[in-house]
């Protein structure tokens, strides 16, 4: 099997460079960027299988970054902030971050991250375990003008494809494997994201709003103080 390629692109030169060996040290290919104008030049040349973009980055900051690889492609993107409270974590998901880790990390916490999204995306660990159990009910769901085809992985709404990154995908086929049935935002982390500990709800929200705006505001409801939940 390939390397795994990352691109990771942070402007502190003892981060990166100490990072970038850990990465190299489990496996990892390791393409590494100062600024972020330099890591959009990287990305596009190099289309690497997940990108590790700073948050303050000189040139071009990471949630800019972010937007115009998403701009671009559906490639997974962990944000790092050294914030945990920070604005700017709501503001790189938004930008279509797939998760974020805050420095200072534990090199075992990124990696640990790292391989979940990977899991999520297909690469480093085979075959969507959680596209699988939703498909089991059967290839075609619709739920009023919206059909997710579970098998094919494909969304309709009208009659009209819908974009979805594959941690949107997750999320729909969680809601759509049990319509109706609300799903607290720690189960969601739990199946959509593999965090098999606490985790920042805040990356829930912003994935759901994301998909709502996608899908119809309407689709999901809110249910204050539980979760979410699909309308059938």
């Amino acid at each position: 099997m390939a390397e795994t390629h990352v691109l990771f692109v942070e402007d502190d030169d003892v981060i990166r460079e100490a990072t970038q060996l850990a990465l190299e040290r489990d496996g990892f290919r390791v393409t590494a960027m100062p600024d972020g104008l330099s890591g959009l030049d990287a990305f596009r040349a190099q289309r690497p299988d997940i990108a590790l973009l700073d948050v303050m980055l000189p040139g071009m900051d990471g949630v800019s970054l972010c937007r115009r690889i998403r701009d671009e492609s559906t490639v997974p993107v962990i944000m790092l902030s050294a914030r945990a409270d920070s604005i700017d974590v709501v503001l790189g998901l938004e930008a279509g971050a797939d998760d974020y880790v805050t420095k200072p990390f534990d090199g075992s916490v990124l990696m640990a991250r790292i391989r979940a999204v990977l899991r999520r995306f297909g690469h480093a660990g085979g075959a969507d375990e959680r596209g699988d159990d939703a498909a089991d009910g059967g290839g075609l769901l619709a739920f009023g003008d919206l059909e997710v085809d579970t098998e094919g992985m494909e969304v309709r709404k009208d009659g009209t494809p819908v974009a979805l990154t594959p941690t949107e995908m997750r999320l729909l086929l969680e809601f759509s494997s049990a319509p109706g049935t609300v799903l607290s935002r720690d189960k969601l982390l739990e199946r959509v994201w593999d965090y098999g500990w606490g985790g920042d709800t805040r990356v829930v929200d912003v994935h759901v709003q994301r998909l709502r705006a996608k899908i119809g505001q309407d689709r999901i409801e809110t249910v204050r103080g539980f979760g979410y939940k699909l309308k059938g």
